[in-house]
């Protein structure tokens, strides 16, 4: 059947056609709206290898190793820029902000484009080579903290609405577990024995923040945590207790508030504890991200997302990371 554009109303309905047919629906839009998040403790940027060698990674070349596109795939065209990066072992604010800026730079956008939060701006250095035969790069790993990036284009954060810093627990070497009743709060005067080690406890230190999505107001709580060693063998969330669900998690009173006032909830850690239920924090509303495991055959870091995460044809964790730790990621929708 032939369509005559001389009759009335034809070029009316033309353009109405052309429009409905080039203007996205609001359910494609909103399945447009998707806040990507990723997690990795980064050590530093300096990597060990088996031979007792160690080797410094680029800020750029860690963020092409992690950085996937909706296949899961790196170093594609279709990776788009992140929304947040959660990251632990930073040396603090310098290498937080250096960081960020190259990853500004890495999608064409201004310097403090992406800012970054620290729970220490300067943490004193603690230990001596960090298992790297080469003393220089086992001094880069020396001073570490834990920090959240974020991209300005996409989310806002206002000064109240940051809590650092809360502590870890821990069992102290050479004291009885006791199921949990002898962890204490791994933070002066509980410290590793020996001078050497006496602000080790400040990698540990928490940090979390909510954030406001410039384009519809969504809430955003996003913390990173590194749990010490000790607590792979001794789940220790605080002074007396295992922490949620025996895991050693422990989230701190004003961060649960400002998690409790946020829409999306993420949290990162390097729990330094194996196979952590994906159920942990189902109390919060949140499911855990990734199976594979994270650092060589052991899985010892954690993605939890309240939200609609995307399925991942990777499992959510990238192998080609370049850290000793390999990369979680989730794409929410909101």
């Amino acid at each position: 059947m032939s369509f005559d554009y001389r009759r009335p109303g034809a070029i009316a309905l033309v353009a109405l056609v052309s429009l409905a047919t080039s203007t996205p629906s609001v359910a494609q839009a909103t399945a447009d709206r998707v806040l990507r998040v990723y997690n990795n403790n980064i050590e530093n940027l300096v990597t060990n290898n088996a031979d007792g060698t160690c080797t410094r990674i680029s800020g750029p070349d860690h963020l092409t190793s992690i950085l996937v596109d909706d296949d899961g795939n790196t170093g594609t065209a279709g990776v788009a820029a992140p929304d947040l990066l959660i990251v632990q072992q930073v040396r603090g604010t310098g290498q937080a902000a250096a960081y960020a800026d190259q990853l500004s730079a890495k999608f064409g956008y201004p310097a403090g484009t992406y800012r970054a939060i620290v729970a220490w701006d300067d943490p004193e250095p603690w230990g001596s080579t960090h298992r790297c035969s080469q003393q220089d790069l086992g001094d880069l790993k020396k001073k570490q903290t834990n920090g959240i990036v974020y991209n300005t284009r996409t989310l806002d954060l206002a000064a109240g609405d940051v809590s650092k810093y809360w502590s870890a627990g821990w069992l102290k070497p050479n004291t009885l577990y006791d199921g949990g009743r002898n962890c204490t709060l791994y933070k002066p005067p509980s410290i590793d024995d020996g001078a050497a080690y006496a602000h080790k406890w400040k990698r540990t230190s928490a940090i979390a923040a909510r954030f406001t999505i410039r384009e519809t107001g969504t809430t955003v709580f996003a913390a990173t945590m590194h749990l010490p060693e000790q607590n792979g063998g001794n789940a220790c969330g605080g002074a007396g207790n295992t922490g949620i669900d025996g895991s050693g998690i422990n989230i701190g009173a004003d961060a649960t508030s400002l998690l409790n006032a946020s829409d999306i909830r993420v949290v990162g850690i390097d729990a330094n504890r194996r196979d952590i239920a994906p159920t942990t924090l189902g109390g919060f509303g949140m499911t855990g991200y990734g199976s594979k495991p994270t650092m060589g055959s052991r899985k010892i870091d954690y993605l939890f997302v309240k939200g609609t995460v995307r399925p991942s044809a990777i499992d959510h964790t990238v192998s080609g990371t370049k850290s000793n730790h390999r990369a979680l990621y989730g794409f929410i929708e909101y």
